[in-house]
């Protein structure tokens, strides 16, 4: 696939806009891999919390890592099916804030995006108000993948819709997982899932 052929204009004009904020550059390259380190200590937080409340609650903190495991399997799978160049090996004369060395790894959709995504959707059913926190990390990351010229924007496009579409798949296993959370507080898994009651108090 030609990514070029559907927003190279799009993906010229946002590497244009990082080469005229040179003070920028630095944040976005530091930000774009350390963006994903603080969903993951979000999430660690999140589950934390949860250990003490009921199993709703926790079903939803255990969700946050199975969907972005989830989520990036079906990122490269999907990377693999496409196999749509990087932009930088499209416009090799364009100069880009990230080194281009992506030879060997594909360009849609964009894994960055598509975990941040989904950390950042299943947080929100975790708890709301750290999720909301966490979507902000997520639209960070998303466009720090263009400023440093290592994806289109329909990649970030795809990438978010798949972290997200992944994420709410945990809405119709609700109900199982929550059993399953009550299982394990009942056996050796207990300092994992917390010692909660059995209750169904909605997420907040």
């Amino acid at each position: 696939m030609d990514g070029g052929a559907i927003d190279g204009n799009w993906y010229l004009a946002v590497l244009g806009f990082a080469r005229e904020t040179p003070w920028l550059q630095g944040f976005m390259a530091l930000f774009t891999n350390v963006g994903l380190v603080l969903l993951a200590l979000l999430a660690v937080v999140t589950w934390w919390r949860m250990r003490p409340l009921d199993a709703a609650r926790m079903a939803a903190a255990l969700w946050v890592p199975l969907a972005v495991a989830l989520a990036y399997g079906l990122s490269n799978l999907v990377k693999v099916l496409v196999q749509e160049p990087r932009p930088c090996i499209r416009y090799p004369a364009v100069p880009t804030v990230a080194t281009c060395d992506y030879v060997t790894d594909y360009s849609f959709p964009s894994n960055h995006v598509t975990l941040a995504v989904a950390a950042a959707v299943a947080l929100l059913f975790a708890a709301r108000r750290t999720g909301l926190v966490a979507l902000g990390l997520a639209l960070l990351v998303a466009f720090s993948r263009m400023y440093l010229g290592a994806h289109y924007p329909h990649d970030v496009f795809a990438g978010a819709v798949l972290g997200a579409l992944v994420a709410c798949l945990g809405l119709p296993l609700w109900r199982p997982m929550k059993a399953l959370v009550d299982y394990l507080r009942d056996g050796a898994l207990r300092p994992l899932t917390g010692t909660g009651e059995r209750t169904t108090v909605a997420a907040r």
